[in-house]
């Protein structure tokens, strides 16, 4: 993995392939590594650029009390900027979701295309922050075991295969409480971004399993309808990791999608 410093943190990143540059930002609370199957079943194809976000994985620690997703998007420009890579498509899973639209709120002119994955366009309502601080309590009490005792069962469709229900949870346990704390705090702070959507003028895919406990399809069709000529791909067997738990079907909807957009659109 490569590294940049931003601001005094330390954000480690994927850099796989070659042709046109697409940005994916990982969700919570897993690592880059969850987007294993895309690097390498697309990385032949497309240049890939995966962060840890700070806090995760490689990258080193959040250093703030909330990793707010506008502070996830900054330091995703700033390894675009290290790349010399003025646009690139714009992807992420759930939270990765989240910073993918904080990225259009702080230079939209950066994503030459949007891909968004098992995620959702509101903020958190008021039980939704209480449920983020109970969270952050519950990690800050038993460590990342609060996590994979309240998530595993919502990250994947039961009848997920068990090397992959296996290798999230590996995942949950890689990760640092205090990391996880303060993506969990800066979650409950996002704005909403339904207005950033229904300005977004590029193409756009919107994916999500069909089993997806935490962000339904019926969020995606929301999201989907904000987009000026958006496509919608439901994932039959997936749950919220729509990308781990079937990549075959992922990637052709992602390789077909990343196919279409013109070299012209990337300069």
């Amino acid at each position: 993995m490569k590294t940049i410093d931003v601001e005094g943190a330390r954000i480690a990143f994927h850099d796989v392939g070659s042709g046109r540059p697409v940005l994916l930002l990982h969700g919570f609370p897993l690592t880059s590594e969850s987007f294993r199957p895309q690097l390498d079943a697309l990385g032949g194809r497309f240049r890939l650029i995966v962060p840890d976000h700070r806090g995760f994985g490689a990258s080193g620690p959040a250093g703030v009390e909330a990793t707010e997703m506008s502070r996830i998007a900054r330091d995703a420009l700033a390894i675009l900027d290290s790349l010399q890579i003025r646009r690139a498509v714009v992807g992420g899973v759930s939270m990765g979701g989240y910073a993918a639209m904080a990225l259009l709120r702080e230079d939209a002119g950066r994503a030459a295309g949007l891909l968004l994955i098992d995620t959702q366009a509101t903020a958190d309502d008021e039980a939704g922050k209480a449920r983020r601080a109970e969270t952050a309590k519950a990690i800050e009490a038993r460590g990342v075991q609060a996590l994979v005792d309240a998530m595993m069962g919502k990250l994947v469709a039961e009848d997920c295969d068990p090397a992959v229900r296996a290798g999230v949870e590996a995942m949950i346990r890689s990760c640092r409480p205090e990391g996880c704390i303060a993506a969990v705090r800066g979650m409950a702070l996002r704005q909403d971004s339904q207005d950033m959507l229904a300005r977004f003028a590029g193409p756009s895919l919107v994916v999500v399993g069909a089993k997806d406990a935490i962000t339904p399809p019926s969020k995606a069709k929301e999201m989907a309808a904000l987009l000026a000529g958006s496509r919608l791909v439901e994932i039959p067997g997936a749950g919220h990791l729509a990308n781990l738990e079937q990549p075959a079907a992922f990637n052709a909807a992602a390789e077909a999608f990343l196919s279409s957009i013109p070299e012209s659109a990337l300069a």
